[in-house]
């Protein structure tokens, strides 16, 4: 099984004294039910699910009024069981085809607010802000991403390396036996992404052919998305940006260009496509910033930016990667121009962050993320080799002058004056 961090955030939200309704947003297949429904059955008394993608008809359960009260009712004659308010976890899931069991929400906040109620749904995102009514104010959000590369090494069973040898701020180096079994995982990960279903499939049976069928199965499931979630002209776009995003990325400059999509492309027709991609969870937008000053969003240029898949491993199927990368030494760090490598910080970086930037001057130098934290302005190079230059982080330096420079790389630990070098496995530490 695997372990989930959002499941300590679950507790959080049924304990706290804030509680609202629950809405949980993330991308398809990422484990949203899988982790409620657990959830559910481990901390109440009673569990009651509602699909309303799989049983339309649920919906007529909200048909009379949107009182709670007669919404309980409803669901207690539903169930055929004595809703109580502390012990039973209601679960709405799929909940953006039921528009009046979305706006719901907020009279369950206004006038019964005793109630735990979850809501989730896979194009959740997508459906916000148009035809249906959202409960502006009335809810709690919480977002899910793939399993991240922490929680596959605790479902690994290699926790103890990471309480014994994660200690990133100490910043020192590790055992190098230790760096290279870490380094291993991770080129796995890379291979596999964070998909539960492919990460399951290969904890239980190590099959990566597998693995692979699953994450083809699942981009197929994205593609009808496009179609069932948007008219033929959007759906078409969608398809066309999103297939444009691997080859985006194997080049040198991985800067997003419209006429890299078709020869005819231009911003005024995919930007639509573009957000939609975001609000269902797919990609990551990581816009341009030329002064990296707070609030960084100040500084961003939202017409200069990257695109990221939001799972790494989806990232190689489409780009039909081969499992043999993963046999040589650092092979599919650089697969692609180092892709995969900059794809994987993206996920990691965006577990605890809604927007990335990176940084570009006009001598070419560029410095692949910068976050805001702790008010404080953080710049992070990636690079996928094992090469020691960082002329673009040299050149950041001479103009800004930041407290400490970072390079992720698959480099043991690693620190030089303000400079250091932290190993690719580690890039959760800028999210600790």
């Amino acid at each position: 099984m695997i372990k989930r961090k959002l499941y300590s955030d679950l507790l959080r939200w049924k304990n706290s004294h804030r509680r609202k309704p629950l809405l949980l947003q993330g991308a398809r297949q990422v484990g949203k039910t899988f982790l409620v429904s657990e959830f559910g059955k481990n901390e109440y008394n009673h569990f009651i699910y509602l699909n309303f993608e799989q049983n339309p008809r649920l919906s007529t359960l909200f048909d009379d009024e949107l009182d709670p009260a007669i919404i309980i009712q409803n669901l207690s004659l539903f169930v055929g069981q004595k809703i109580t308010s502390e012990s039973t976890l209601i679960f709405f899931d799929e909940i953006q085809v039921a528009e009046k069991a979305l706006k719901s929400l907020k009279y369950f906040n206004e006038k019964a607010p005793e109630y735990h109620i979850i809501a989730a749904g896979s194009l959740l995102g997508v459906s916000i802000g148009k035809s249906i009514s959202f409960p502006v104010g009335k809810v709690n959000f919480m977002h899910m991403h793939p399993v991240s590369f922490v929680e596959y090494l605790e479902a690994l069973g290699e926790s103890l390396i990471l309480n014994e040898y994660h200690d990133f701020h100490k910043m020192e180096k590790i055992p190098d036996i230790v760096h290279e079994k870490l380094l291993r995982h991770l080129k796995i990960y890379l291979f596999l992404g964070g998909m539960p279903e492919v990460v399951f499939e290969y904890l239980n049976r190590e099959n990566i052919e597998t693995a692979r069928e699953i994450q083809i199965e699942i981009i197929e499931a994205f593609s009808r998305d496009f179609s069932k979630y948007a008219d033929n002209t959007l759906a078409l776009k969608n398809t066309e940006v999103w297939e444009s995003i691997p080859w985006q990325l194997a080049r040198e400059n991985k800067k997003f260009q419209y006429t890299a999509i078709k020869g005819n492309a231009r911003s005024n027709t995919h930007k639509l496509a573009i957000e939609w991609l975001k609000s269902a969870g797919l990609i990551y937008q990581v816009n341009q910033i030329s002064t990296p000053k707070l609030p960084l969003s100040g500084y961003a240029n939202s017409s200069i930016f990257k695109i990221y898949m939001m799972d790494c491993g989806l990232l190689g199927a489409l780009l039909n990667i081969q499992p043999a990368v993963i046999i040589d030494p650092i092979a599919i760090f650089q697969e692609y121009n180092g892709a995969f490598t900059e794809n994987f910080v993206a996920t990691q970086l965006a577990l605890n962050s809604r927007e990335l930037y990176y940084w570009t001057s006009r001598s070419d130098a560029e410095v692949d993320f910068i976050i805001g934290k702790n008010n404080k302005v953080i710049p992070v190079e990636v690079k996928s080799g094992l090469s020691r230059k960082k002329n673009s982080l040299l050149s950041y330096n001479e103009k800004y002058q930041p407290e400490t420079l970072y390079r992720l790389s698959p480099r043991n630990f690693e620190k030089q004056s303000n400079f250091i070098n932290l190993p690719l496995y580690s890039v959760n530490f800028f999210n600790e």
